[in-house]
């Protein structure tokens, strides 16, 4: 059965605003079932867990519940799950757990394509031991993140391999099982940002090869929380401990503080919304969630054709990047007009869209010198009335 875009738009309320939303790295909207596990929860969840009465065991369970959940998405283990408010303190507690003899005594390899992020973190923690950082560069034609070059960069001294799944900007999939074998070989630290990858492709940490991938859920409609999913739990409990409670075990040891519960049901809320959007998934939950994602995956692939098509066939708009192994995320430049002035002549005309989202990579291919990019995306209920659309205000334009 083809995939039903308007009943995953029924799903969503806010859709009703009378906006077209293009802008998913922002947040994709949010379902009416995480909105009301979240609200109702706020009224049973208040206590932290740990305790033996009734509102801290419930806690306990949805944090138990949301590990849970995370695992059926990635295909990993429940056990290895660790969740935070954000990709970034993740990360940085991660860095931080490592030993300080890591970037004491080897490399630390980042890209120009992730996100602030998955850089920012072990930049930091590298220049703090002394350590070196060896930067992946893009390719400023196609957008995408040659895997050759980590054949040179990934040394017997390389320590942590950070690299992104997608871009966030060019939508651009990287090649990740051509720098596996490398990064095993070094016997690194392999950290693969899977954020942008996560609503639109199905995910096996295993088949990945990483050894700790990380998602954001307000990517695909959740709350503002992140999980880091480490493909061995084993692994955490050779980690410093990072939680305020000495007794923590394992993946609360990289947890610092007790989750707010309703954030936790409205996570939870969010992963079974993505295994419910295609209605012919059945079984358990990783197999309904594999079926929903391969039918988004396939819907937003031609949707994706559809857009990029259309816009280079405006004279004066540059789609930046020409790699077609994308999820749905693309920039473009346009002649003569800031990316700033774009958003707000699209904003006029009810559609949502970003400017000069920070990154690296669209800096390497230029974008500032034509006046900055406008990133647009698509999502699950993104229909092709609503490019259609963005592409007559863009023509507007010339």
């Amino acid at each position: 059965m083809p995939f039903d875009v308007a009943y995953v738009r029924g799903l969503i309320p806010s859709l009703g605003d009378g906006w077209i939303h293009l802008d998913p790295q922002a947040g994709m909207q949010v379902p009416d079932s995480v909105a009301t596990a979240v609200t109702t929860s706020f009224r049973h969840l208040a206590a932290a867990p740990g305790g033996v009465y009734p509102s801290a065991r419930a806690t306990a369970e949805v944090t138990d519940s949301a590990r849970r959940a995370i695992a059926d998405l990635v295909g990993g283990d429940a056990a290895g799950v660790v969740i935070g408010p954000s990709r970034y303190s993740l990360l940085a507690c991660l860095a931080e757990a490592l030993s300080p003899h890591a970037f004491l005594r080897g490399d630390v390899v980042v890209t120009r394509q992730d996100d602030e992020p998955n850089i920012v973190p072990w930049v930091r923690a590298a220049e703090r031991y002394a350590g070196r950082i060896r930067w992946a560069e893009v390719d400023v034609e196609t957008g995408a993140l040659p895997a050759w070059q980590f054949g040179d960069l990934i040394t017997p001294e390389t320590e942590v391999v950070a690299v992104t799944l997608a871009s966030s900007t060019t939508g651009a999939i990287t090649d990740i099982g051509e720098i596996t074998p490398l990064v095993r070989g070094a016997g690194a630290l392999f950290v693969v940002d899977a954020t942008n990858a996560a609503p639109y492709l199905s995910l096996d940490i295993h088949e990945l090869g990483a050894d700790v991938l990380v998602v954001s859920a307000e990517r695909w409609g959740g709350p503002r929380m992140s999980a880091m999913v480490f493909r061995e739990p084993h692994v955490i409990d050779r980690l410093r401990l990072m939680s305020m409670d000495p007794g923590a075990k394992g993946p609360a040891r990289l947890e610092p503080e007790p989750h707010q519960g309703s954030m936790l049901a409205g996570l939870v809320a969010s992963v079974e919304h993505i295994a419910g959007l295609d209605e012919d998934g059945i079984g358990k939950r990783r197999r309904r969630l594999v079926t929903s994602l391969d039918g988004v995956y396939e819907y937003l692939q031609r949707l994706t054709y559809y857009l990029v098509t259309t816009l280079t066939q405006l004279n004066h708009v540059n789609v930046v990047g020409t790699e077609e192994n994308r999820v749905p995320l693309v920039s473009f430049t346009v002649d003569g007009v800031s990316a700033d002035k774009v958003v707000r002549r699209l904003a006029d005309n009810g559609v949502c869209a970003l400017a000069d989202v920070p990154n690296r990579a669209l800096v390497r291919m230029g974008a500032p010198e034509f006046g900055g990019a406008v990133t647009v995306g698509l999502a699950p209920y993104s229909t092709p009335y609503e490019v259609d659309h963005l592409v007559r205000t863009l023509g507007s334009l010339a």
